[in-house]
């Protein structure tokens, strides 16, 4: 059996997206600026290259970005269109009424559209340039490593176990990368994170987080359909009162836009299918007249923390500090969260500057990571809004009136609104239907796979690009005896709709009964199985380093 490496650094950041090569170019900065003894800085990403697995919808507002690359355009920022007009409508099922005002969070003069792959990619590139850091591609980290109560780095995945879990020839294991300080950027629902909340008790002061699902196609359509710049957001159907949602258009240059769908995980039906919700939404009279003889080029899905302010976890503890999504940084009322994600990196950045030199990276010399985040723009943006996505646990129109007046009192004034875990709000199939189960809005076989404007769900894997190695252990961790026994009467299997990719299959056991097939090599890696399943017995982790999504241009 080959030996474990060990590799020493003083900062390790795990995660290679906009929160964690925001801290990693911080660094190089100030290492640059007040000199010492040099740093040993590493990142560790999953996927292959960077940006491979970074997706979102997606609009940056650049006042982060000004602050960390002032000359961010003469650096060659990878900004596909400023944003040149902004539309939102209400959409019934044949009609779209637009609102008459835009409100404030949907306004977005001074923001650009872009390809959050391609920004990803570019601020890689601007941290190799900088000097000082190793970016280690392919490399997903699998464990958190303690010393007692204080985090000392991770292990990284081992490669070459075959699907039995046994070494195959070109077996090597992961090796432990020990740090002074390590940083968690590792994304929305992060597997290591996940490990922190529960070893650290990190989540006790904290609200319930709580997630959406963003499944987005990007599409090539006639140049002259939509101006470059211009942005569409609706609301209304097909998602009904009482599901959280909403969707998004934006046109780029030379005919390529990126269209999605938004569905908070909390609703309450159990046969509800999100990915089925999006095809309806595209055959929408507006939609498809704007899509329609254009061509698919990409798909992807991606969970979104749209808990906000009041379901961050504790932000620091011995050796270590959670950054960007990881965090619940998002501000799901502005549906934006990169340019926040990339101030928390640089904050924790400078928090760890400042323990290396004081030679103190204990909790209470850390915590000063938690200081600048509330003195920072992060909290000011947040915090108003902390209650908005639990006051639509009440209805669209309810919602919707929090949020008018949180943004009118700067969210004072209001009651506190108590969120939940969003599995918990699913019903049975019994409480939700009846003895007498009837049709409902938006079933999983509603919508026919016509390739032309809609397309399943085996289809859009194939076009995320995903590859997984099939003779390895499976990334998604089941206890399957609940899926053969009670999943099915109670909640009718929603591991098959509320998948985006196809992952989960119930299919005939050969005894008049249904199994649960895991398509494994599916996974476009959103996450979602991890939330939303009602038992809380699926597992997400990571599989073999590089693995995953391809989304190029995403």
């Amino acid at each position: 059996m080959a030996e474990r490496e060990t590799l020493e650094v003083d900062v390790l950041i795990v995660g290679g997206g906009p929160a964690g090569l925001s801290a990693a170019l911080r660094l190089a900065q100030l290492q640059k600026q007040q000199g010492g003894e040099p740093l040993s800085i590493a990142v560790l990403e999953k996927a292959r290259e960077a940006g491979g697995h970074s997706l979102s919808g997606a609009l940056l507002d650049p006042s982060t970005l000004k602050d960390l690359i002032p000359d961010f355009q003469a650096k060659g920022a990878p900004l596909a269109s400023e944003v040149l007009e902004d539309n939102i409508y209400f959409l019934t099922p044949n009609a779209k009424f637009r609102l008459p005002v835009t409100p404030p969070p949907f306004r977005n003069h001074g923001n650009y559209i872009i390809s959050l792959n391609l920004f990803t990619r570019w601020l890689a590139s601007q941290v190799e340039e900088a000097q000082g850091v190793d970016l280690f591609m392919g490399f997903p980290a699998q464990h958190v490593l303690y010393d007692g109560s204080r985090v000392i780095g991770v292990r990284t995945g081992d490669r070459g176990l075959g699907k039995d879990g046994k070494p195959k020839a070109a077996y090597e294991p992961g090796a432990d990368i020990h740090a002074k300080v390590t940083i968690f950027a590792d994304g929305v629902r992060g597997h290591l994170t996940k490990q922190l909340i529960r070893d650290l008790a990190l989540g006790l002061n904290a609200g319930p987080a709580t997630f959406g699902i963003g499944l987005k196609e990007l599409w090539d359509i006639p140049r002259d359909r939509l101006k470059p710049g211009t942005v569409i957001h609706t609301l209304g159907y097909p998602l009904r009162e009482e599901e959280f949602g909403g969707s998004w258009l934006y046109a780029m240059p030379e005919g390529h836009i990126s269209i999605g769908f938004v569905v908070g995980l909390e609703y309450k039906d159990p046969l509800f299918d999100p990915h089925a919700a999006f095809q309806h939404f595209k055959r929408h009279p507006y939609i498809s007249s704007i899509i329609e003889g254009g061509q698919l080029v990409r798909y992807g899905a991606k969970a979104i923390p749209e808990g906000g302010w009041n379901t961050q976890p504790k932000l620091f503890f011995d050796g270590g500090v959670i950054v960007g999504d990881a965090a619940n940084f998002v501000n799901s009322t502005r549906l934006k969260g990169i340019h926040l994600a990339m101030r928390s990196g640089m904050l924790a950045a400078e928090t760890a500057f400042e323990a290396l030199r004081a030679g103190d990276t204990s909790a209470a010399q850390l915590g000063r990571y938690k200081t600048r985040v509330d003195d920072s723009a992060i909290k000011a943006e947040l915090y108003p809004v902390r209650n908005v996505h639990q006051a639509f646990g009440a209805g669209l129109l309810a919602g919707s009136a929090y949020a008018g007046i949180a943004m009118l009192t700067g969210g004072r004034f209001l009651p506190e609104v108590p969120g939940h875990e969003g599995h918990k709000a699913l019903k049975r199939i019994d409480q939700y239907y009846g003895p007498a189960k009837r049709d409902i809005l938006v079933p999983s076989n509603a919508v026919p796979a016509d390739r032309r404007i809609t397309f399943d769900k085996v289809t859009g894997a194939h076009y995320s690009g995903t590859h997984h190695d099939e003779d390895q252990p499976s990334h998604l961790l089941v206890q399957t005896d609940v899926c053969h026994s009670i999943c099915g009467p109670e909640f009718g299997h929603p591991c098959v709709r509320f998948c985006p990719a196809s992952v989960y299959e119930m299919v005939d056991n050969g005894s008049g009964g249904l199994r649960l097939q895991i398509n494994a090599s599916n996974c476009v890696h959103c996450k979602t199985c991890d939330i939303m399943d009602p038992y809380g017995v699926i597992t997400w982790v990571a599989p073999e380093g590089g693995e995953g999504p391809s989304y190029d241009g995403m």
